[in-house]
């Protein structure tokens, strides 16, 4: 009967996929199709799965600490969404050309611009009561960190991206999220004081809570960047390549946080991953908008950086009055006459 009644909501494809994590002969489970806590039973289990896609919960981030509270530490929570790509991959295949075209944009700007906007968010929900909303890969599975679990495993299927998660800890109840355009990321400052680090977002909502996850699956690549990183949003490249998403850091020169040039200031995650002698070097001065990579016109991988990093501060320990002079017209020549970009 539940066999049937699961085909019936989500597919064969759909129970195929949750038998490799549910064991449907046992009783510890429970397969609910629903976007409200309130319809969870109250007896205990230890693996939830939800069938209705999460575009269509009002409440997110409230839905999933519902279900962090209701399991146990290990306990298994399967769901699904429409992410945006496959989202724009459905507008495009089931509608003629020209008419595709400004459904999609409408589509964009009502179901996926709209709720991230503080003016027309309440507008939003009191027409849609937050039905059909469009929501991304890495903002659902970092939401889904942030409430506590850990990513197992994802996969497509009949158009809607299917996640299997363990709860590892409670939730974090995020209540400042951050959707704007202009947004401040946690970075260790001088003498480890933790700074607020302004930037041009390119990078979905809820992206940071999934730095462990993507270099613990990819890895960095050539460029010092994690590897194969899905949390980047279209128009990031582009960004990025021309320095246009750390401008804001301006800022943060003109508050004291950190100095023109110096060594890039870095997350938590990635400090860890410094050796210790050059972390000590790092804590002795604010971190700075103009890495010395630039300036030394190096590659942007990891090994490159930390060493350009270190000869930059080592420079500094001896000739503190005159590196970052040198360093800046460094900089500027090489991105000026030797068209050095961000890697």
């Amino acid at each position: 009967m539940l066999k049937s009644k699961i085909i019936q909501e989500s597919g064969e494809r759909a129970y195929n996929y949750l038998c490799d994590y549910i064991d449907f002969k046992g009783n510890d489970f429970v397969v609910l199709s629903t976007t409200t806590s309130f319809n969870f039973p109250i007896n205990d289990y230890s693996s939830l799965v939800n069938l209705h896609r999460v575009n269509d919960i009002r409440y997110i981030n409230k839905f999933f600490e519902s279900v962090n509270i209701q399991l146990p530490d290990g306990g298994v929570f399967i769901g699904c969404v429409e992410t945006f790509r496959l989202r724009a991959n459905r507008i495009v295949s089931s509608r003629v050309p020209i008419y595709r075209n400004v459904y999609f944009f409408l589509d964009f700007i009502l179901t996926r611009v709209f709720p991230k906007l503080p003016i027309f968010k309440k507008f939003y929900f009191a027409i849609t009561g937050g039905q059909r909303r469009v929501i991304s890969k890495a903002e659902t599975l970092g939401r889904l960190v942030c409430c506590g679990f850990e990513i197992v495993d994802y996969k497509i299927i009949n158009n809607l991206l299917y996640f299997v998660t363990k709860k590892v800890s409670a939730p974090n109840y995020d209540l400042n999220p951050s959707y704007g355009p202009l947004y401040t990321m946690p970075r260790i400052g001088k003498d480890e004081k933790i700074i607020g680090v302004y930037k041009l977002r390119t990078m979905h909502p809820y992206a940071e809570y999934l730095q462990d996850y993507i270099l613990k699956v990819n890895g960095y690549a050539d460029s010092g960047k994690p590897a194969d990183d899905f949390r980047l949003t279209p128009w990031a490249k582009t960004i990025r390549k021309y320095w246009l998403d750390e401008l804001p850091q301006l800022l943060n020169v003109l508050k004291g946080d950190l100095n023109l040039v110096g060594a890039r200031p870095v997350s938590k995650r990635y400090f860890q991953d410094i050796p210790e002698d050059l972390q000590k070097l790092r804590l002795k001065y604010k971190p700075g908008c103009i890495p010395p990579y630039v300036a030394l016109n190096r590659n942007g991988s990891v090994d490159s950086v930390l060493s350009a990093e270190r000869e930059y501060l080592e420079e500094k320990g001896r000739k503190p009055y005159t590196t970052d002079i040198k360093y800046f017209f460094k900089a500027v020549f090489n991105i000026v006459f030797r068209n050095k970009r961000s890697a």
